[in-house]
């Protein structure tokens, strides 16, 4: 995944709404329309969340007669965030350093 890929995802997600919609999408699928209604905002606010969430590729739609049905891409959620994790969690960092030491140890 991309640099610019990744950071797409991460202004998604900066956004509380955003992080709302990705919530109430857990359960399942869900019509534009249901989503809007779970929200005090206008339709074409939920609109634009729907289409940042959609062009970071954490959601899906597919049309089913005149609805339009949204769901969670909930891989490419868990490999980004997973991603960025393991390169600042400590224990990842230790493990990183300890790597480091022995190969430099092993060079000498």
């Amino acid at each position: 995944m991309e640099t610019a890929d990744e950071a797409s995802i991460f202004r998604a997600l900066a956004d509380s709404t955003r992080r709302q919609i990705l919530m109430e999408l857990r359960e399942g699928e869900l019509a534009a329309g249901e989503i809007a209604g779970r929200f005090p905002l206008s339709g074409p606010s939920v609109s634009r969340h729907l289409g940042v969430l959609r062009g970071a590729g954490l959601i899906k739609e597919r049309r089913d007669a005149n609805r339009i049905l949204y769901s969670l891409v909930e891989e490419r959620l868990a490999l980004s965030v997973g991603r960025f994790l393991s390169a600042v969690c400590p224990e990842e960092v230790l493990s990183r350093r300890k790597r480091n030491r022995h190969n430099d140890t092993e060079e000498i």
